[in-house]
């Protein structure tokens, strides 16, 4: 029998940054870096790693979703899966029961995603290429075959997409080149969390452009009066050159989000990040029309493609931020790239989160090799935490991402790890049983 797809685990796997507010921002003041995780075992001994991140309660509500969808791949042929990870995105999307609870967004839909991340770590990890390289080295038709355009020829046609990606080929080996020996630019947001001091702030802000980086970003929504503080603080340890965005994390209604930031315009903000509702397109078009020069920025919260496409087709986004966890994977991912490629919108990847780092800077730079061929005003959002924790942790170097080299998509979070932060019961919960019942 050739060999399939023998089991698929679900662990909860939870990390306790609330205790040092790391993560915090005004919608989520007390969060705790979480997955859903899920490994595929074959039947000749490979494995395949993805997860769901989330934030702490209600992450065994994403581990379930997970385990609804598993029989889909359970006792599937690996050959057929590796060759094609769009036909299982489709199955798993288009499964008429488990649609219903979305369609095409939330719980689901981001399960659905989990388990195609997983296949393509094992499609890479049975290539022996990383996975940006795996993605790179596709052809245009294969990779325009990955995407479903239903619901997206209003505004790219597969045509189209393969004109973009045949536009990219004569130069990928040259930018493949420049990637393995230069990195990809990031920007950092772990001098800016909400919770942190004032001396906190101003210390991690200037480490940050001693380490390289050229753009921060502080959270903000809490009190206009500490965000105006704050980004003086701020902007006087990083001085005038180096950017600063802002992140409201969906805190304010359009007015609100309007007003707020003609307050701290004097700090030249880069970009105000999820000004509003991550579901209203329209606010997003009137914020960024009212608050220009200062651009906008959001998508870790958009549930899926169409999102994506409206806001492009709205001109409601200077920064298109996508999410290796949020839509349904790889290959809903690679439709919201094209999209922005088609648009001429840069993206900066979110990835504030445990494992987030590790997955998206593969798609941000297979997106520079073999789709845009750019960098400029493109930048990998970068967090100081919990990287310790995966067996291909992200590198950084003078404030750039180093591109991975391992086989896979840098997924996998060690064992120990795992059993050390499995909730409840690991001893990272266990040593405080009162905290652990809260969360």
């Amino acid at each position: 029998m050739s060999e399939h797809i023998t089991s698929v685990e679900t662990i909860d796997v939870r990390f306790p940054t609330s205790r040092h507010r790391d993560g915090s921002d005004a919608m989520n003041p007390f969060p705790d870096y979480s997955a859903a995780y899920v490994i595929l075992r074959t039947s000749a001994g490979a494995e395949g790693h993805g997860l769901v991140f989330t934030v702490g309660r209600g992450t065994e509500i994403q581990v379930r979703a997970l385990r609804s969808l598993a029989p889909m791949v359970e006792g599937q042929p690996v050959d057929a899966l590796v060759a094609d990870p769009g036909a299982l995105a489709r199955r798993l999307v288009g499964d008429s029961q488990i649609r219903w609870l979305g369609p095409e967004k939330g719980v689901v839909h981001m399960a659905a995603g989990g388990l195609v991340n997983a296949v393509w770590d094992l499609a890479a990890r049975r290539a022996g290429k990383p996975l940006w390289k795996l993605l790179a080295d596709l052809t245009p038709e294969q990779l325009v075959a990955q995407v479903d355009f239903r619901y997206l020829r209003d505004a790219l046609t597969e045509d189209e997409a393969l004109a973009l990606l045949r536009a990219a080929v004569d130069g990928r080996a040259d930018r493949e080149r420049r990637l393995l020996a230069e990195g990809f630019p990031a920007y950092t947001t772990t001098p800016g969390w909400l919770g942190y001091d004032d001396d906190k702030l101003a210390r991690l802000c200037a480490e940050a452009v001693e380490a390289g980086f050229r753009l921060i970003k502080l959270k903000v929504g809490g009190d206009l009066a500490d965000d105006v503080r704050r980004l003086g603080i701020a902007r006087r340890a990083v001085g005038p050159d180096v950017r600063i965005a802002v992140d409201a994390n969906q805190v304010w209604g359009v007015p609100e989000a309007i007003r707020w930031m003609r307050e701290l315009a004097p700090f030249d903000p880069y970009w105000i990040e999820e000004p509003t509702s991550p579901d209203d397109i329209l606010g997003h078009a009137a914020v960024r029309s009212a608050v220009t020069p200062t651009k906008v920025a959001t998508g870790e919260h958009g549930h899926n493609a169409v999102m994506f496409k409206q806001l492009l087709q709205a001109d409601a986004v200077d920064v298109v931020q996508i999410d290796a966890c949020r839509v349904a994977g790889v290959n809903e991912n690679l439709a919201i790239l094209l999209l922005a490629a088609k648009f001429g919108v840069p993206v900066c990847p979110h990835a504030g989160g445990v494992g987030l780092c590790e997955l998206v800077q593969h798609l941000a730079m297979f997106d520079f090799v073999a789709l845009t061929g750019s960098t400029t005003d493109r930048a990998i959002e970068y967090v100081d935490h919990l990287h310790e924790h995966f067996a291909d942790p992200v590198r950084i170097s003078n404030g750039r991402y180093l591109a991975p080299r391992a086989p896979g998509m840098s997924a996998e979070i060690l064992a120990p790890s795992l059993a050390d932060y499995r909730f409840p019961d690991g001893p990272g919960w266990a040593t405080s049983t009162a905290e652990a019942a809260l969360r």
